[in-house]
């Protein structure tokens, strides 16, 4: 795989897997195409010269069962500010699970917003409204999680446990591919490295 942008390469030669229970670091500078790179995983960006398999198929062959299995979270929390906690996980996960507002409520206490469930996000820290978004995490069951500066906003207490939230996720057979600003040293992460003549290590 290869891609430009603004007749500069972001990267060249791209060739790599991901498998179950992995857990995959983009890394990089600034600029050197670690968002571009995850966008096209997902489906969202179509500028790039190469292809994209799903489970060993290309991956428009069966573009409904590739959405289907994965979750992609982008660097925007997508959280809509004038609906509250409850109201945007209820949106996160419609069409995916069914799912009661027991259950999203559970996963709101869990990633710290208890007592937050009815307050309109407007009203929310920016951690907070990161916190919305990630309690969708703890409610996926797609295999695939696509994660772009997940820890974002978030303080230590809550990067240590999204830290342990994707080892485990990782252990129960998903595959979980990210980028982040911080340094993580989660047993088993493999790193992709772009910015340095399109290489890669592992």
């Amino acid at each position: 795989m290869s891609c430009e942008r603004d007749g500069r390469v972001l990267f060249q030669g791209l060739d790599f897997s991901i498998v179950p229970g992995s857990l995959t670091r983009v890394e990089g500078p600034n600029g050197s195409g670690k968002t571009t790179l995850l966008r096209i995983l997902a489906g969202l960006h179509d500028g790039f010269e190469g292809q994209v398999l799903w489970q060993g198929r290309p991956r428009n062959d069966d573009r409904e069962s590739f959405l289907r299995n994965l979750l992609f979270m982008g660097h925007r929390p997508g959280v809509k500010p004038l609906l509250t906690p409850l109201e945007n996980l209820r949106f996160l996960i419609s069409g995916r699970q069914a799912i009661t507002d027991g259950q999203l409520s559970e996963a709101l206490a869990r990633a710290g917003l208890a007592g937050f469930e009815e307050v309109s996000c407007q009203h929310l820290s920016a951690g907070q409204t990161r916190r919305v978004a990630l309690a969708r995490l703890l409610l996926s069951d797609e295999p695939l999680w696509i994660l772009d500066e997940v820890f974002t906003a978030i303080d230590q207490q809550g990067v240590e446990g999204l830290e342990q939230l994707l080892v485990n996720r990782a252990a129960m057979g998903g595959a979980v591919i990210l980028t982040t600003h911080h340094e993580p040293e989660l047993p088993g992460m493999d790193r992709l490295r772009l910015g340095q003549g399109g290489g890669r290590e592992f």
